[in-house]
């Protein structure tokens, strides 16, 4: 599995209503979309949910390569390219998953991300994170790296905001999810 996402900012007085409307309208165009494990269509807020920037940053998790590159390179990526310009994607390997498909109804993700430290050995690294992690009971989540920069993040799919006030991240909210399945 590969995980990609792409963050594009926007100003701090750009109307969001644009963005939400742009999901409702085309959210639905990647239901079922070639080895999609879930896109998660995601916005931040200024402002709102203790974030302090606008932003589109949808998520997608990929069950091998090949939906991924239909993606980029047969057009539909080209919908982001016309209204945004080029955006770097950022590349993410799954490494622990909770998931479940009671995701489907969490309206926020919340992220978490942390280095992964030199060592001797990686053998036991899942058990690692799985100790640094910020424990949110109740909720699914999965921990994503990135070997290139040897960060990690964790992302949790909550309902409640309470449960993250005291961690350092970002909340997303969650306007849509598309799957391989749901079309």
């Amino acid at each position: 599995m590969i995980t990609t996402q792409y963050k594009i900012t926007l100003p701090t007085d750009y109307n969001m209503d644009i963005i939400k409307k742009r999901i409702k309208l085309n959210g639905h165009k990647t239901d079922g979309f070639l080895d999609l494990k879930f896109k998660l269509y995601l916005i931040t807020e200024n402002e709102v949910n203790y974030n302090i920037q606008n932003s589109y940053s949808p998520l997608y998790f990929w069950k091998s390569n090949e939906g991924l590159n239909k993606f980029l390179f047969e057009g539909y990526y080209d919908n982001i390219l016309s209204s945004f310009g080029w955006q770097t994607v950022n590349i993410g390997v799954p490494l622990i998953d909770t998931t479940t498909n009671k995701i489907m109804s969490n309206q926020y993700l919340f992220e978490f991300s942390n280095n992964i430290r030199p060592q001797k050995s990686l053998k036991n690294i899942q058990d690692q994170i799985r100790t640094e992690i910020p424990t949110i009971k109740h909720t699914e989540y999965i921990v994503i790296y990135n070997p290139e920069e040897w960060r990690y993040s964790v992302f949790y799919f909550i309902d409640d905001l309470k449960k993250t006030e005291n961690i350092s991240g970002t909340t997303y909210t969650i306007l849509h999810i598309s799957t391989e399945d749901n079309n």
